[in-house]
């Protein structure tokens, strides 16, 4: 039942995010949209390219979904209301997420296509830059639960919020997951340039699949926001369950509003800027958040 409930706010929330992004791209609030999107996608052809890896193409959609909902699996919405409570799931979401690179890799490779296989290319480059980062910022987080278990992150943050607690650990985090869900301005896998990038050889229903995991995704690291830095299901009146929602979308909006007054950012700058000033800042975290704890604690 709890598993039922965690895909079903998840597909909730999917659907959601869908509908703001839509809005923040066409300034159009249009709530019917991603079901009339997702009608129109599953009654076209499902076009396949002339020499495919059959394999990697067919694969690369379903993957980029799985990965997104593994990782969505060990977040807690509420005290109990968790699929799988593990004692490492916060490293769990990070080694499950990994499989996005793998996924549009995959897709890129794919379908025998030069736009596509570069945009493939070009998320394995973002993910050399924010891999490092990402995992030091869980660290951070761990250290001051003393604990993976991310009920026990959330348990931490019962009198202060991680956001408030290690506010460049949050910023970091924050960062590397809008890369992670290569939303503006790191969709250079999906840049207009590239005519789609991994998703051009893609039609009718393979595409409305990856479509979906891409909004799961963009679920799955807000949630993941929320459990480390916002205090998942804490607050006041409302039950734990409607606070993590409401703090999980209203992060998805965050990210999806962010990079709409960014310009894209090119490849090797974000890798300069990952190498050169986000792992010094993710160091500088983990050294506060130890000495907050040696002085506070």
């Amino acid at each position: 039942m709890t598993t039922l409930a965690v895909l079903l706010m998840l597909l909730a929330g999917a659907y959601l995010v869908a509908v703001l992004e839509g809005w923040a791209t066409t300034g159009r609030l249009r709530v019917a949209g991603p079901a009339l999107s997702a009608v129109a996608l599953l009654g076209r052809e499902s076009v396949v390219p002339r020499k495919p890896d059959r394999i990697l193409f067919e694969v690369a959609p379903v993957l980029l979904l799985v990965s997104a909902v593994l990782a969505a699996a060990v977040l807690p919405f509420g005290p109990s209301l968790v699929a799988a409570d593990m004692a490492t799931g916060a490293l769990f979401v990070n080694a499950a997420l990994a499989y996005v690179m793998v996924a549009l890799l995959m897709a890129g490779w794919g379908p025998d296509a030069a736009y596509a296989m570069v945009a493939g290319w070009r998320f394995l480059g973002q993910l050399v830059g924010y891999s490092m980062p990402i995992v030091m910022a869980i660290a951070a987080i761990a250290m001051r639960a003393e604990s993976l278990r991310n009920t026990a992150v959330v348990e931490s943050q019962a009198a202060l919020p991680n956001a408030l607690y290690q506010p460049v650990g949050f910023a970091v985090f924050f960062l590397a997951a809008m890369c992670l869900a290569f939303l503006p301005p790191f969709d250079l896998p999906t840049a207009g340039e590239l005519a789609g990038g991994v998703e051009a050889e893609y039609a009718g229903a393979r595409l409305a699949v990856m479509r979906l995991g891409r909004m799961v995704l963009v679920v799955t690291l807000s949630a993941a926001i929320t459990v480390f830095y916002l205090g998942g299901w804490y607050g006041p009146f409302l039950p734990g369950w409607a606070w993590s929602a409401v703090k999980t979308l209203a992060v998805a909006a965050a990210m999806l509003a962010a990079g709409r007054y960014v310009p894209r950012i090119r490849e090797a700058n974000l890798l300069s800027w990952w190498w050169k000033l986000g792992i010094p800042l993710a160091l500088a975290n983990i050294f506060w958040v130890g000495v907050l704890l040696l002085v506070v604690k």
